[in-house]
């Protein structure tokens, strides 16, 4: 079985590398793998190597770096919720965190702190993200069961989006209005390195955490009053990866905006491969996370539109029949599978 795990865990970064590279060939202009080799040993200046060099360092590469980080989070944050609420129709969005970390951001945007600070949408992101796990276990209690939990989520998801809805409605200014809309679609258009630096503390921090207790996520297939019994701490495992998974989360909304149902397939897609157990699936799914993502940015490069599409528009397009069909297969709150 551990053999069977390496190959398929080879096979899958070797897709997200010709994935990768293909995203860096494919734009509104056409780069040869050629020019792409130049790219990395380009040492000149003042020709059409120059432009090249400049198109895949400050346009593609980040756009490319950006989608992976996020997947990855996100497809992280996906498994480990299923595993820690044991229900398969789970994503990272059930317990308010990403609607809580886009609050933060449109606050940010709202009151202007993006022109005075340029950390101040992460920061907010992450602020907001943090805040609605403090609110989630607040309200569910320390031994709150699954339910108490999902509910919880639920409520802190409605109020955040109401409040991002009262925020927009408040705005007198039609274009920072309109600003605020087309963020929360999700995009990874017009990102800079700038921006992967901003995100990649809070996924590299929330990720470490949710990775290092995935194990403990294995004693919930007992159930909770079992894994309890036997000495587990519920509330510390559930603290660990609600915490890892806000801080990932957050920086992934305040770079991208809201990006959905990368979360909920992925985990799904891999289990036939890795098997059911929560960890390893953890790894697995946050690496697949990463195809879907950098494939739908592809995919959206490659439409033939007026305008482009945004990245939420499309992963959800894509995520909402998956979601249908995992519901006409009885894929429900009773296991994982």
């Amino acid at each position: 079985m551990q053999r069977k795990d390496s190959r398929n865990m080879i096979i899958l970064i070797g897709i997200l590398l010709l994935v990768g590279f293909a995203s860096l060939m494919v734009g509104s202009g056409f780069i040869s793998p050629m020019d792409m080799v130049r790219w990395l040993f380009y040492r000149d200046g003042g020709n059409e190597e120059y432009l090249n060099a400049l198109i895949l360092s400050e346009i593609r590469a980040p756009r490319l770096v950006l989608a992976v980080l996020i997947g990855f989070a996100l497809g992280l944050s996906g498994a480990a919720v299923q595993g820690l609420l044991q229900n398969g129709l789970a994503e990272p969005s059930i317990l308010g965190a990403a609607n809580s970390a886009a609050l933060g951001a449109v606050l940010a945007i709202y009151i202007g702190l993006t022109g005075t600070l340029s950390f101040a949408v992460p920061l907010m992101a992450s602020a907001g993200a943090l805040v609605s796990v403090i609110l989630l276990f607040t309200l569910a209690g320390q031994r709150g069961d699954t339910l108490r939990l999902i509910l919880a989520g639920f409520a802190i998801s409605a109020f955040a989006g109401s409040g991002i809805s009262l925020t927009l409605n408040l705005s007198d200014n039609y274009f920072a209005a309109l600003e605020i809309t087309y963020w929360l679609l999700g995009s990874l258009e017009n990102r800079s390195w700038s921006h992967v630096g901003l995100a990649l503390p809070l996924i590299f921090v929330g990720c470490g955490l949710m990775l290092l207790g995935g194990k403990k996520l294995d004693a919930l297939i007992l159930g909770e009053d079992t894994a309890f019994s036997l000495g587990a701490n519920i509330f510390k495992i559930r603290g660990q990866l609600a915490v890892g998974m806000a801080l990932a989360i957050g920086g992934a909304v305040a770079v991208a905006g809201v990006i959905g149902f990368v979360g909920l397939v992925a985990p799904h897609i891999m289990r036939p491969f890795f098997g059911y157990m929560p960890s390893r699936a953890l790894l697995p799914s946050a690496i697949f996370g990463s195809i879907l993502l950098v494939a739908a940015d592809l995919l959206i490069r490659l439409l033939p539109t007026m305008t482009e599409l945004k990245l939420g528009v499309v992963t959800a397009l894509l995520g909402v029949p998956f979601f249908i069909y995992l519901l006409l297969r009885g894929r429900g709150l009773a296991r994982l599978a």
